[in-house]
């Protein structure tokens, strides 16, 4: 198995969700992760459930593959001094602690890059490294809640509308990697290390990217499409004679494909629809057209049809429907981790047409004490006999 990264020395200090994934997908890619914990209950992802297995929630076990797990006390002189020591011997360093915390200890990346000046430091921030909100604590509801996110998704009159999933965090611990694995490259040409920065603002502000250009083209706030996409018509989902069904006519070639499909060519002589700037205009007539021919028949017939068409088209599934389909299967997403058995979805990357396969279950807290931390005490003993 290709191992793009063996060979490269991550510390994580941090918990929840964006640090450790951007640490478990660096750990994926072969690297060795050391995962620094607090000693009194460790990350607090680890009770993030249900589900749990063997005391750990099942999303603390998916993010923390591949990592050895130390837990030193960043108010003791004595860990901040071992936090040291192991950065000193590191390529990478994630951290996504509260803000001003890792400057307090001395762990900062100015402390940390003089000592390492080949080191890779990311922060990871809730609202970013500067500006007013510098030192504001965040999570993921947060950070949807002040993009706008919450008021895109969803009809309109509906609720402000969460996305299910935590896509700042998730988002977030991709950018930190992305960062790095760049900061790395920098450092085979310069032969230094840099500080990499990132946040959930930032990432969310990324995700309403399309409303923050309108706005500033227009003045426009953007409105709320429910299933539909806000620039492309039809570009949605409908209801058939049983379940829903999911459409993207993404252009004018392929709107009129499915306008004979659907047995009504002359849609595309109608001036209200006869260009992608005219549906859109004209969406909620063009829906309405549509959807009582869309009712006529079966989602499996519909989607025979349109696909034979070459109209790109997909049903509406649950997760359980996804888990089953052949196209996970073939794709081999899933991952079994060694010890607790629990499937998880591995890394959405191939080497040489292989997946990453996890070396390692979460670890337990503490587990690799004393394999890293007696090596990292003898170095400190040694380093201190020199200096007398």
């Amino acid at each position: 198995m290709t191992q793009p990264l063996k060979g490269i020395k991550v510390l994580e200090i941090g918990q929840a969700y964006a640090g450790p994934l951007a640490g478990a997908i660096l750990g994926d890619m072969g690297a060795e992760v050391v995962k620094v914990e607090k000693p009194d209950g460790g990350d607090d992802a680890r009770l993030w459930g249900p589900p749990f297995i063997d005391g750990d929630s099942l999303m603390f076990r998916a993010n923390n593959r591949n990592k050895k797990s130390v837990t030193l006390d960043i108010k003791s002189k004595a860990d901040i001094a071992r936090i040291k020591a192991l950065a000193a011997e590191s390529d990478i360093l994630i951290q996504n602690l509260r803000p001003g915390i890792v400057e307090e200890c001395g762990i900062g990346p100015e402390a940390l890059l003089a000592a390492n000046p080949r080191l890779i430091y990311c922060s990871i921030w809730a609202f970013g490294y500067q500006g007013p909100l510098r030192m504001a604590p965040g999570f993921d509801p947060l950070l949807q809640a002040y993009s706008g996110l919450l008021l895109m998704n969803g009809r309109e009159g509906d609720p402000p509308t969460f996305a299910a999933p935590a896509i700042n965090d998730a988002a977030t611990g991709m950018w930190c990697v992305i960062g790095a694995l760049a900061g790395l490259q920098q450092r085979n040409s310069t032969g230094r290390g840099c500080v990499i920065d990132t946040s959930l603002f930032e990432t969310a502000a990324s995700w309403v990217s399309g409303g923050l250009h309108s706005y500033f083209l227009n003045g426009t706030v953007p409105k709320r499409h429910g299933v539909a996409s806000a620039v492309l018509t039809p570009y949605q989902t409908f209801d058939t004679a049983d379940r829903p069904i999911c459409i993207a006519a993404g252009n004018d070639r392929l709107f009129v494909k499915l306008a004979q499909v659907l047995g009504h060519p002359e849609w595309c002589q109608d001036p209200r629809f006869a260009d992608g700037r005219k549906r859109t205009e004209n969406r909620a007539a063009m829906v309405a057209t549509m959807q009582p021919v869309l009712k006529q028949r079966t989602r499996a017939e519909w989607m025979a049809l349109i696909e034979k068409a070459g109209v790109p088209c997909a049903p509406v599934n649950d997760v359980g429907e996804l888990a089953q389909s052949e196209q996970l299967k073939a794709m081999d997403v899933m991952r079994t981790l060694p010890k607790s058995g629990a499937k998880v979805v591995g890394l959405p990357i191939s080497f040489d047409r292989q997946r990453p396969v996890p070396r390692m279950d979460s670890p337990k807290l503490g587990e690799h004490n004393d394999e890293i931390l007696s090596a990292v005490d003898a170095r400190l003993t040694k380093d201190a006999s020199r200096t007398r």
